[in-house]
């Protein structure tokens, strides 16, 4: 294994160490760090004792049974051991005093208690809009005259609480904001937040958001950070006027901004694999460094010279497009190939990614469980690992050129694919097809666009010229995501979660065993070679086809008679509840059941890509467990109060898939397609977790009406049923899957003709009881049992509603339920 590769591997086992580290407590990272201090200290004084007892002379006894000797083949590891206990130390160090920073923060006691606190954060980046409320489409104002404001999430750092100075934990801010671009990467804020902690490996140590009340004070970046934003700004306006999707995606190809591209196309982006291609990445910074090393060439500077330039347009470009997780890996790698080329030696991919992991790592170990770093990390090891020996396979099959244009974007997906599954369970199947029909794009829309971004303040006519040019690779490029998308054996669903992600990546080193496990030769393979290939096959098989068989062969069995003009759908997935409703192609899916390979079974029945809205009405695992088979597929998730680390998880996964998470109280309110929603319960979104805080959702539009109770207890629901404003319903989701813990008055005022009860056949509990039964009966609501009929689907007719299920109830026989409105 040469040097390079032996950083790449330190550097992986150091990212292991982190992504512990930073689920510890203070203490106990502490303790990691000095352990392996310890060890390499040891592992050091070992060598050198070694190193001076091998190069004493002295006459060699005869060997016998009892004499001790290093073994030959540790002296030489015990350097290396010692190298990398000593970067594992330094990581765990630094985890260690983040998480005691983070600890002793003045906004520690303020999240426990949930006083208001007056804080001063830096913006860490750029904000994105948060959710629009009811009213709040257009920008939010005070009195007349104010400047106005709009709902944003903004990545910060914590400087200052009541005007104590404190360290700079990083939080994540949500409040209305200037909405005149102020605010920006450095910009720093005064403004008055609740806090709620977040847990130990959350990126974020804090969730702040707005109170509202009072002014929020915003003093601009200085000029040294400041030109990047109204440059950002000018070229995002300059690009929006150029109108489609090819206008909205040329920021995004040229400096990773993606404000203007629309839901649907960035969900077709995403669904083709294509999404990668606005996201600032190597190839990026490789092209600045490059060029501007190309430019001090030109000058005939020197070569320290070029490379301060080279540097220098770097940092400005990672200023820029601001520096996330992906952007400073890049930006690192790059950095230390022009070490390298100052040094007079060069640095290799793997040395530079490698020593890029460390670094990095050191100063961040949070960076360990970020989605963005790893699928950048994963990414560009493919492309150095596995690229080259993927062409050399397939150039026996095709031209090389040919090859070796399959084989880059190949290697980057079977790469990232088992953590693309933990963001949304599915293999895109023609995603390597689609980037291969973009490589010859990307690059022109890159390069052209960053041209015309760097001309746009000094030189508007050649850079609107530029721009216009840019949109032809871009709509080249948004067309093939479109079309690509469209093609329904894109999407292969995969088992979701951990599970999911451990097969797949079983699969593909079998598969990868089995189509480079011979290096070459024309003879017959050996007995070992042909037993280790039928072995690889085995595996190929047992972990791509089986799990395959088990989630595509039942729906595609009953796919087939299901109406398609649906508006509710209730999914069989055990004792749980997963109810979704769907109105002018928009759809709303209210918990996710305990199961995701459950979950992801019914989405498949339902051709069920996208989730605009996901309710998550409380954490029990019969709501929430199955959180993994929609995360990647979600635009904005409500849910209940946090409940720890029950609560935590599934936010992170929903969050690093692209989902707003809002929490949400009683007044909330919005719309989906031609159905209003509002909000009735819990009143508090920071109060007391539990069943009686699930999030009860009211439902009006398209000729229906319907309530979702969540799990609300008899007590809980009396306390809605005070309110006395409900109107009676078609549809009632009914509470805690029919337990006896009911408040009858409720039903009987909703007076709902359908009753949805998601339950488990044989479910222990006795769900649903005979009261509840009772009680549905005397409120003439008919009880719809995911146990008795499976997954089911609600289709809204002149007399009520047409169900559909999976059981009982044909197709060709489906029977009205329910009442006139």
């Amino acid at each position: 294994m040469n040097a390079g590769r032996r950083l790449l591997v330190a550097g992986s086992v150091v990212w292991a160490l982190a992504w512990v580290a930073i689920g510890m407590t203070p203490g106990g990272a502490r303790s990691l760090a000095i352990g392996c201090w310890m060890l390499a200290g040891a592992a050091l004084a070992v060598a050198l004792v070694a190193r001076r007892r091998s190069n004493r002379p002295h006459v060699r006894p005869p060997a016998g049974p009892h004499r001790l000797r290093w073994p030959d083949a540790l002296l030489p590891m015990l350097p290396a051991i010692a190298v990398l206990a000593a970067a594992a130390a330094l990581v765990a160090s630094s985890a260690a005093a983040g998480a005691a920073a983070r600890a002793d923060t003045p906004l520690a006691a303020a999240a426990e208690s949930g006083a208001r606190v007056h804080v001063v954060v830096e913006a860490s980046g750029a904000p994105r809009a948060a959710f629009s409320f009811w009213g709040s489409d257009e920008p939010a104002g005070g009195d007349e005259g104010a400047e106005p404001t709009s709902r944003q999430r903004l990545e910060a750092r914590l400087l200052a609480v009541e005007g104590e100075p404190t360290a700079g934990v990083p939080v994540v801010l949500t409040a209305e904001l200037p909405a005149d671009g102020s605010v920006a990467l450095g910009a720093r804020l005064a403004l008055e937040v609740e806090a709620e902690r977040g847990e130990p490996a959350d990126e974020a140590a804090y969730e702040l958001t707005g109170t509202g009340t009072g002014t929020v004070d915003v003093a601009r970046p200085p000029a040294w950070l400041d030109w990047a934003a109204g440059l950002r700004a000018g070229f995002r306006a300059a690009a929006a006027g150029l109108g489609g999707d090819a206008g909205a995606l040329v920021p995004g190809l040229a400096i990773g901004d993606t404000s203007l591209v629309s839901d649907e196309l960035d969900t077709a982006m995403k669904a083709s694999s294509l999404s990668h291609l606005t996201a600032v990445s190597g190839a990026n910074c490789a092209l600045v460094t490059a060029g501007f090393l190309v430019v001090g060439i030109a000058l005939r500077l020197p070569r320290g010279a070029r490379l301060v330039l080279a540097a220098t347009a770097l940092a400005a470009f990672v200023v820029l497009v601001t520096p996330e997780a992906s952007v400073v890996r890049a930006a690192t790698m790059s950095v230390v190939v022009l070490v390298g080329l100052g040094a007079g030696r060069g640095a290799g991919g793997a040395a530079a990614l490698g020593l890029a992991l460390l670094v990095l790592l050191a100063v961040d170990p949070w960076l360990a469980r970020d989605y963005g770093f790893a699928l950048s990390v994963l990414a560009t090891g493919g492309l150095l690992l596995l690229a080259a020996p993927l062409a050399a396979r397939l150039a026996a099959w095709m031209p090389a050129p040919l090859a070796l244009a399959l084989a880059v974007p190949l290697a980057a997906q079977l790469a990232c694919q088992p953590v693309l599954v933990l963001l949304d369970p599915a293999v895109a199947g023609l995603g390597v097809v689609a980037n291969l029909l973009a490589a010859p794009a990307a690059p022109i829309g890159t390069v052209v666009g960053m041209l015309a971004c760097l001309l746009l303040p000094f030189l508007p006519g050649p850079a609107d010229w530029l721009l216009q040019l840019a949109t032809l690779p871009a709509g080249w490029i948004a067309g093939i995501a479109h079309a690509v998308a469209a093609i329904p054996v894109n999407r292969v669903p995969w088992v979701p979660g951990a599970l999911g992600a451990l097969l797949l990546a079983v699969g593909t080193l079998a598969g990868l065993v089995l189509l480079l496990g011979r290096p070459g030769g024309s003879g017959p393979p050996t007995g070992g070679l042909r037993a280790r290939r039928i072995l690889a096959f085995a595996l190929v098989v047992a972990t791509l086809l089986v799990p395959l068989g088990a989630l595509l062969g039942g729906p595609a069995l009953t796919r087939a008679g299901r109406p398609g003009d649906w508006q509710l759908a209730q999914c069989d997935i055990g004792q749980g509840d997963a109810v979704l409703l769907r109105s002018e192609g928009r759809l709303l899916l209210i918990d996710t059941g305990p199961d995701p390979v459950a979950l992801e079974r019914c989405l498949a029945l339902l051709d069920v890509d996208r989730i605009d809205v996901l309710v998550v009405t409380h954490w029990d695992a019969d709501h929430a467990g199955g959180v993994a088979a929609v995360a990647g597929r979600v635009g904005t998730a409500l849910v209940g109060p946090p409940d720890g680390v029950r609560s935590s998880e599934p936010v992170g996964l929903l969050e690093a898939g692209g989902a707003l998470v809002v929490p949400v109280a009683a007044g909330l309110g919005g719309r989906l397609g031609g159905l209003e929603w509002r909000v009735r319960w819990p009143l508090d979104a920071a109060g007391e977790p539990g069943n009686d805080a699930s999030v009860v959702l009211e439902v009006a539009g398209d000729g229906w009406r319907g309530v979702f109770l969540g799990d609300l207890g008899e007590e809980a629901q009396r306390a809605l049923a005070a309110d006395r404003s409900f109107a009676p319903v078609d549809v009632v989701k009914v509470a805690h899957h029919g337990s006896a813990d009911q408040y009858s008055a409720l039903y009987t005022a909703l007076a709902a003709p359908v009753g949805l009860i998601g339950v488990g056949a044989d479910n222990g509990y006795g769900h649903p009881t005979d009261r509840l039964l009772d009680v549905l009966r005397d409120s003439g609501t008919t009880a719809l049992r995911s146990d008795l009929l499976g997954t089911l689907v609600l289709t809204r007719t002149d007399g009520g509603f047409a169900l559909w299920s999976e059981r009982s109830v044909p197709a060709a026989e489906a029977v009205p339920v329910g009442g006139a409105p």
